[in-house]
């Protein structure tokens, strides 16, 4: 293990991005880093392994092969030494399933040295006599380096109306801990109009027959919009696009970033049409117990009664309603905090207009412009970019350079046929 003295750099947070970074620097010998991680190990949506339930970017969007093939840290690699290559060639199918995906990286941490668990960092200092970030942990250690790698994710995302709501409300990311005891209830609400919210419908739906509740889906969508996936339209997570996004004015920036989310925010096409067959099947023996409501954007709840009052509104309508049910499920998604860790080094971190990170095209959040870089939390900077596992390793292979000064992974300029600025 380095010494504090040696670091190069520190990741603090150990999602996918980071990992990734960490399996990219292992063969570094110029670079040493360090990265520390709150949790007692690798996990990655724990919450959402539903059987059959698949990462949305086939496998080749893992930690390390797109920035480099040859990495003994790759998806196949991995496969290999679990004896499942042959399996997983068999099967055809390029997407890894979302329990799989996990414990690949769980092998992949577990073969580093780099990596340290159930340490949370408590404050991040900037020493201006020494030119070193001092990252203190709660274990009383202070590790000190001159850049660091943000990668603490997006912790989940509880509604305004929902802050403080009492009950046993669950938000999908604790769906499976909570799934025992919502399938004893006499009615289930799931609000939200991504890849979770679908997953937790099907799932629910499926066992409705079983356990005789009432179902309702619950979104402010028009519709329950398909992930756009279409071969033209992936071109946008390019190196080509985030050179163009970054460029735009902030203002046009932020109206794209709404506009996009259907682009990473989506329903797997192929999950929409199962569900509608299984809509199908069971209205075959009478009507089914469920509701599907769109454009309905949840206004207040309350928890009365062993149940919840959600108040609604058609917002093309224009009209106000109320939905008793006794489970909720608040399938609502992430969104970005800053870390309070970040508070005493404040005055060294760009902002927007809007007080989010003003993200450089290099990837760096500070007043250097070359002492803290960002994973992920980008999408107002760069696009689908920023959350896409397939551009985690170009995003590091660049992170890389600037932390060397020169290319050590060939970090891709120009990969899309199409033209996006004039």
């Amino acid at each position: 293990m380095s010494t504090p003295r040696d670091l190069d750099f520190i990741g603090i947070g150990l999602g996918p991005f980071n990992l990734g970074l960490a399996c990219l620097t292992e063969p570094v010998e110029e670079l040493n880093g360090l990265f520390l991680e709150s949790k007692p190990d690798f996990e990655w949506h724990s919450g959402m392994f539903l059987d059959g339930a698949h990462l949305q970017t086939p496998f080749m969007s893992d930690l390390v092969t797109l920035a480099d093939p040859t990495s003994p840290y790759s998806f196949l690699n991995y496969l290999k030494e679990k004896g499942r290559l042959y399996s997983f060639y068999i099967r055809e199918n390029f997407y890894p399933l979302r329990t799989e995906y996990n414990d690949y990286c769980r092998w992949a941490a577990a073969r580093l040295g780099s990596v340290r668990f159930s340490t949370t960092v408590t404050e991040v200092t900037y020493d201006e006599a020494d030119g070193r970030y001092a990252v203190r942990t709660d274990g009383g250690e202070v590790h000190r380096a001159p850049r660091l790698v943000l990668g603490t994710g997006t912790p989940p995302y509880v509604p305004e109306a929902c802050e403080g709501l009492g009950g046993d409300f669950t938000h999908n990311s604790r769906y499976l801990d909570a799934r025992s005891e919502l399938l004893t209830k006499e009615s289930i609400t799931v609000v939200g109009s991504g890849q979770s919210a679908a997953e937790i419908y099907q799932d629910l739906l499926s066992g409705i027959d079983e356990h005789g509740y009432r179902l309702n889906w619950v979104t402010r969508s028009p519709r329950f919009f398909p992930l756009e996936y279409t071969k033209l339209t992936l071109e946008m997570t390019s190196p080509e696009y985030a050179d163009y996004f970054r460029a735009l004015p902030e203002d046009t920036r932020y109206g794209l970033e709404e506009r996009q989310k259907g682009l990473f925010k989506g329903i797997d096409g192929d999950l929409v049409n199962e569900i509608y067959d299984l809509l199908y099947q069971k209205n075959l023996a009478g009507p089914v117990p469920t509701r599907l409501l769109t454009n309905c954007a949840l206004r207040t709840a309350a928890y009365t009664d062993g149940g919840y009052t959600l108040g609604l509104r058609q917002e093309e309508q224009g009209k106000d309603f109320e939905l008793r049910t006794e489970g909720l499920v608040l399938a609502t998604g992430y969104k970005y905090v800053p870390p309070a860790f970040l508070e005493p080094v404040r005055d060294r971190i760009t902002w927007d207009g809007r007080g989010r990170f003003d993200v450089a095209r290099n990837y760096a959040i500070d007043v250097t412009g070359r002492g803290i870089f960002l994973q992920n939390a980008g999408t107002h900077t760069h696009s689908v970019t920023s959350p896409d596992l397939g551009m985690g390793a170009y995003r590091n292979a660049y992170i890389i350079r600037e932390l060397l000064g020169s290319a050590y992974y060939p970090v891709e300029k120009s990969i899309a046929f199409q033209e996006f600025a004039v």
